[in-house]
């Protein structure tokens, strides 16, 4: 179970890397926008379940995406404590 938890501390560690290279364009073929593709990969199945629920908000003219946001806190609110007992 322990190993379950530690996978998803994983998966947080994932998001929050790309949501931080999301900020940034990378020229093509360079090894950051391989990375990038890889954790988009690996994220976005999550995420967009997550954007079609709870649409983009708008703060001073400009879209803010809370799915990021809002997966981590689930997994660290909710799941993570059911694992690491």
């Amino acid at each position: 179970m322990r190993v379950i938890g530690y996978v998803l501390e994983l998966y947080v560690v994932a998001l929050i890397v790309y949501s931080l290279l999301s900020w940034f364009r990378p020229k093509p073929g360079s090894p950051v926008r391989t990375i990038e593709r890889g954790l988009s990969a690996i994220c976005d199945p999550v995420l967009n379940v997550v954007r079609r629920v709870i649409p983009t908000a708008t703060v001073g003219g400009v879209g803010l995406d809370l799915s990021v946001l809002v997966v981590v806190l689930v997994i660290e609110l909710v799941l993570i404590p059911l694992f690491l007992r």
